[in-house]
């Protein structure tokens, strides 16, 4: 889909040709080829493209003298602006990405089947990073969900482009290359949590979880373990087994490992897989449930993550990934409001409310995963509370956790990501608020500070780990407006798991939150 290529773009004869051009104050614009820059006097003259952040300006060489841009010999020429091009790396890095979506989207817009992209090598910018994120912003911003759809006439967003090409510009081809397949790698895995996510809640049940688990395991060095319903109830997991209990569906635990040396640090991941949430016997309100089906978001970008990993084959750490899921209906069968359920490691729950029942079978897959696997880390990802959305928008992942430096990390991740977070606080005052006068805790503790509330339920469940929890409820669907992030499920996560797998390090040992 997407590759690279030592052709010189003055003879590429295909759809659309791109270039990206800096502006250098207000008189001067900067680009990897000079017939581009005599192309755009006039019109910079003109005051119609002066090269600022997402500004594009597109021309057809074949109307074009010799000297003004008619040496190409593609059929149309899209340049896109930069803008001064101005801040740390994770602000250039998403400059990027941003640049190769508004690319990609206005190729689609033109009815283009192809692409070349010229990297801008004239920055002085690592040659792997600009072709990572360009990569991915060209793939993300490329993606669309039409699985269900009849195609017989126009779209307004214009099909998929089928080839997508890449030209270092000047950078050195090894590293373009590198960085290419990293970002084909992390774009890919989004796009399958995307895939995932746009699925209705009958097309992707628990069992669609196990079979893509078991799908990137084959012929891999991952290895994949399902619990069924069975198993659950051997072990004690009254979490998964309580909101399962009103559906028609058997819930699943599908466990992803990947081990490449014992003496290696054990990242472990574990994502929500609520396939579909009607709310249980607390029932949601019927406007906007079919959203619902993005209840899974954490677990898509879990198990999506791997496929990376799969890929990859990181040698200085082993990976877990636990997607514990089922859907949460409220059949004849379902959990009681006022029912007490025991977890995998004991701790005895009130569910207060049938609708905060995420952090009920994030429990048992976290404590069932920290006991089995000892984990030097454990990061939980979940659409866990609508309050997150009341107080970070839909712009930024809460970030909870008992660990300062793996806070940074993750952050850091995340803004190279272009998936920012913001860090919650956690303390004894908050787990008042889950105090339950018949059992160890209730699975609620009000509306106040309800985000924080649900971490510190999952606290209880991951003893001294170095844990965090990562509320995506705001960001895994009508994420920021981004030239490579449509409306609905944005894949959020994916890539700032896979910028921690691949840059990871041992924590220090005394870096308590």
């Amino acid at each position: 889909m997407l590759k690279v290529t030592t052709k010189d773009p003055l003879h590429y004869d295909g759809h659309l040709l791109v270039y990206f051009a800096q502006k250098k104050g207000d008189k001067k614009l900067i680009c990897n080829a000079k017939e581009v820059e005599k192309a755009l006097r006039q019109p910079m003259k003109a005051g119609d493209f002066i090269g600022e952040k997402g500004q594009t300006f597109l021309f057809y060489p074949q109307q074009c003298a010799k000297g003004e841009g008619g040496v190409f010999k593609a059929k149309r020429v899209l340049v896109v602006g930069l803008g001064e091009f101005e801040g740390d790396v994770a602000s250039c890095r998403e400059e990027f990405r941003l640049a190769a979506g508004t690319a990609v989207t206005t190729a689609r817009s033109l009815q283009a089947r192809d692409a070349l992209t010229v990297l801008p090598g004239f920055l002085k910018f690592s040659a792997l990073g600009v072709a990572e994120c360009v990569a991915e912003g060209l793939i993300l911003g490329n993606y669309r969900f039409s699985k269900y759809k009849k195609e017989n006439g126009s779209n307004e967003n214009g099909k998929p482009l089928t080839k997508l090409t890449i030209h270092a510009g000047g950078f050195t081809n090894t590293q373009v290359e590198k960085g290419v397949a990293l970002g084909r790698a992390s774009a890919l895995a989004g796009c399958a949590a995307r895939d995932m996510a746009n699925e209705p809640g009958n097309g992707w049940t628990p069992q669609r979880f196990a079979d893509f688990g078991k799908k990137i395991a084959h012929n891999s060095d991952l290895k994949c373990r399902v619990l069924e319903k069975s198993d659950m109830k051997k072990l004690g997991m009254g979490g998964l087994i309580s909101v399962n209990q009103g559906s028609a569906l058997p819930p699943k635990l599908v466990i992803l490992e990947y081990i490449s040396g014992k003496k290696n640090p054990t990242l472990m991941f574990v994502g929500k897989g609520l396939t579909f949430d009607s709310g249980g016997i607390s029932l949601k309100p019927s406007p906007g449930m079919e959203e619902m089906k993005y209840d899974m978001c954490g677990g898509a970008a879990v198990i999506s993550a791997m496929q990376i990993v799969a890929k990859e084959k990181p040698g200085d750490v082993n990976v877990v990934a636990l997607i514990p899921a089922t859907d949460n209906m409220s059949g004849s069968a379902a959990t009681r409001p006022g029912d007490i359920i025991t977890h995998y490691n004991g701790v005895t729950s009130e569910v207060v409310n049938t609708d905060a029942e995420g952090r009920l079978i994030l429990a048992d897959a976290l404590s069932y995963g920290v006991e089995k696997y000892s984990p030097d880390i454990v990061i939980d990802l979940a659409t866990l509370t609508g309050a997150v959305i009341f107080g970070l928008g839909h712009h930024r992942t809460g970030l909870l956790s008992n660990n300062d430096e793996l806070v940074t990390r993750i952050m850091d991740a995340g803004d190279d990501a272009g998936e920012p977070l913001w860090r919650l606080p956690l303390g004894p005052e908050y787990t008042k608020q889950l105090k339950s006068e018949v059992a160890d805790l209730k699975n609620i503790g009000g509306k106040p500070a309800g985000t924080i509330t649900a971490a510190a339920y999952l606290e209880h469940f991951i003893g001294k780990t170095p844990w965090a929890h990562l509320d995506i409820a705001g960001t895994a669907w009508n994420f920021t407006e981004k030239s490579y992030i449509p409306k609905g499920p944005s894949g959020i996560g994916v890539r700032t798991i896979a910028n921690l797998i691949r840059n990871w390090y041992p924590l220090k040992k005394t870096s308590k939150g």
